[in-house]
Formats: C-alpha cells, structure tokens, sequence
C-alpha cells in the first residue's frame, strides 16, 4: 500500500475523531447538501416526457425542467436568448435559423459514447445501405459542423455535430379502413372527390404545404425540383389547387393540434387526412379501426435533435453532455419505439425492449402478444402487425422532409389565402 493512501486513512481518522468531538458536543454545524444541478430543457410539451426526467434524475441525481413551448417560439428563443435554457430539443429544419447566428456549440462527438452508433439515416441518409429521398432539410445536409464554433454547415462527417438525434418518423396519411371500405395506395386520396367533405388537411404552413405537394405530383400536376423548397410558381400552383378542392367542399376541416385530429378520426366526420403515427394510436386505443397508411410515393419524414447553446459551461455543460449520453443509452429510446417514434441508437433501445416489442415496433412481425405502451394502454392485440411494416420499410420509404423554404415568408402569406377562403 502506498504512502498516499496511508495518508488518506490517517486524514480520514482525524477527521472522524475531529467530527466525534463535535457531536459529542451537541453542537452541529449547519452542513449544506450541494445544491442539485438542474437542466432547463427547451423544447415542445411532445416530447418533454414526465417519466424521462424521472428516470434521469433516479439514474444521475440531476434535474430536469421543462420549459415548454412551439416549434417556432423554440427557434425564436434560440435565436434571440440562448441564456433562457440548457438544453435544446428542436427540428433539422429550424438550424438553416439558428446556426448562422452563432448560438448553439458544435456537440463534440468524442464526448458522445454512442455517436458511431446513430443510425446512418443521420449521418449518411441511408437505410440498410440504400440512399433515401433527401429532398427538403434532410438530417445529413445540416448534422455536422466545420468546428465548434462554426456558423455554417460541413458538407461531409467532422467531429462537430450541430444536434444529436431524439426522436424521428415518417408520416403519411391516417385512413378509416372500416368507412372507406377499399384499398388506399396514394397521396393523390386526398383531393378524390368521393371523399368530398369528409378529408382534411393539417394547418401548420410548413407540413401542410409538403403534404400538398405529395398529392399535386401523385395527381401528375407538377413535378417538382425540392417540395421542401418551392420556387414561388411552384408555390402559387400547390395553393391554387388547395384552394379549387376547399371551394368545391373537399375539406371537413384544417387541424390544428394532435388533438383535433384526434377526435375528427375517432367520430368519423373525416375518414381521411394528414396524420401523425401516435394520433394514430390514440384513435386504436378506443377500439375504433384506424390506419396510418403507407402509399406509394412514399413519406414526409421529419426529426427532432438535441443541441447545446454558447452559454452553457462548466457543471451545467458537463450535465448537458450526460443527459444526451443517458438518453442514447437504451432506457429512452426503448420508451420511445414504444410509442411509435424511432430512436438515434437502435442497438441500445433493443436490448432494453422484450424479444416480440422489437419484432413488432422494428421488424414489421406480428406481435406475439399484446402490445403496450409504456403507461400499460393495449395499443396493438397478438398478431396484429404494425402499419408500413419495418423500420427498413417505413424509413427506407422516404420521399422528403421537413423544411423552411427560402421563400417561406411568401409561402405562409399563400397558405393564409387558404386558410380563408
């Protein structure tokens, strides 16, 4: 044993014989715990999970809050005051914003322990191997940084990384299989007039113009270039065909939130429409027969990653890198593929699901038994099998993704023609 740790001991002694004598004393000196370190995590109220945050600080012993708010006030904060928040939770498509104005720290991928584990959709905009439609802000055009203070894009793989990836899908439109009583295989469904006042299209500018675009090229209108960053021609014609179809009574209603769309599934007033997978889920798990439906053209895709701004540092910036690294490790991303999202890690979140969770959520098999989610609900029954099959068919499946068009200020002030008409 060395000398240095003889010290220690004899240190150790002392100071427990010194702290006897104190309490023998009856006097206690006030000895304060260290103050808990908290993270404020800004982000969307979807994906600022309770029961993450509760698992994190069991794991690590450090807090997270939540600071909820929209997609676009998220853009708004990170680019006007990046000191109200540690953590960032946002869209690829919002950085072509935020890292031109210098704000947020190219993520050292060398701090990352699983960074050569996410998945190549990422970081090559591949699945399987194969390439996948990179139209609009595909993940891999805006991932990596020249360096850690860069306020542009690197056109290949550096050690810097502008987000580290949450949560991701591909969605497509949610159909009524029992209503509409006959296969659905197009976009061009939509705009069908036998489905007159009984579709709706989703009304957030940006997604509902992509979706748009997905039914003017399945109809053979147009064919375009980039749907994720229209000329303003190109704009003008996806509007006015929106506009043809609300006029002629096309459209139930325009969604807003998860919510409505929701509840104009499950009643039946709309049999076909814009729709996100968990929405989905939701309608499922009241018992009534709903379809997130794969169609040829393929999906629009959309991601969601984890930044750090400027200002964080020392402590604060050491619990910033050890909650990404605790969200890659398994325990999140299993909770997520529960719900129907994919997570950056597939190797991690697999060893924490059961055996027949991974071969319904990820391999496209029929359950073996029940499916749950991760509060207990039954989402799926023994043998059913997930809609769009496996991650390698869903994901592979890519058409575009989400975006901010050059000319979204045209393109917003268009959509609002629509809206009113």
């Amino acid at each position: 044993m060395s000398d240095d740790s003889n010290d220690f001991k004899a240190g150790r002694r002392t100071a427990l014989k010194g702290m006897a004598a104190i309490l023998a004393t009856g006097v206690v000196p006030a000895i304060h715990a260290q103050e808990k370190l908290t993270l404020r995590y800004l982000g969307t109220a979807v994906n600022q999970d309770k029961l993450i945050a509760e698992k994190f600080e069991a794991d690590t012993g450090i807090r997270v809050q939540y600071v909820a708010v929209t997609t676009d006030e998220i853009t708004k904060r990170a680019v006007t005051a990046p000191s109200s928040f540690d953590l960032i939770d946002t869209e690829y498509f919002s950085l072509k914003k935020i890292v031109p104005t210098g704000n947020l720290l190219g993520i050292d991928a060398r701090r990352i322990k699983n960074a050569d584990k996410i998945t190549s959709l990422f970081t090559k905009g591949e699945v399987a191997g194969k390439k996948v439609g990179d139209q609009g802000t595909a993940p891999k055009k805006v991932m990596y940084l020249p360096g850690a203070n860069a306020t542009t894009f690197a056109a290949s793989p550096t050690q810097f990384m502008t987000l580290i990836p949450t949560v991701y899908n591909a969605d497509t439109l949610g159909i009524r299989p029992d209503l509409i009583k006959r296969p659905i295989n197009s976009w061009a469904e939509l705009l069908n007039p036998e489905f007159k006042g009984r579709a709706s299209i989703l009304n957030i500018p940006s997604i509902g113009i992509m979706d748009a675009a997905m039914v003017v090229e399945a109809k053979g209108l147009h064919k375009y270039a980039d749907k994720g960053n229209m000329t303003r021609a190109e704009i003008d014609l996806t509007i006015k065909t929106l506009i043809e179809a609300k006029k002629a009574g096309q459209f139930r209603a325009l969604w807003k939130d998860f919510n409505e769309s929701v509840n104009l599934m499950s009643s039946g007033e709309v049999v076909i429409q814009s729709m996100w997978s968990p929405a989905v889920t939701a309608v499922r798990s009241k018992g009534i027969d709903c379809t997130f439906q794969p169609l040829k053209e393929g999906y629009r895709a959309w991601a969601a990653g984890f930044g750090i701004p400027k200002t964080v540092s020392g402590k604060k910036l050491d619990a910033a890198y050890e909650f990404i690294n605790w969200f890659l490790d398994g325990w999140a991303g299993a909770y997520l593929n529960r719900q129907g999202y994919y997570s950056a890690v597939l190797e991690t979140a697999k060893a924490k699901m059961e055996p027949y969770e991974w071969a319904y959520w990820m391999e496209g098999k029929p359950a073996a038994k029940d499916i749950k989610s991760p509060h207990g609900d039954v989402l799926a029954k023994a043998g059913s099998v997930r809609d769009g099959g496996s991650y390698e068919q869903r994901m592979g499946g890519i058409a575009c993704w989400n975006a901010v068009m050059d000319e979204n200020e045209y393109m917003v002030r268009k959509w609002n023609e629509f809206v009113a008409a």
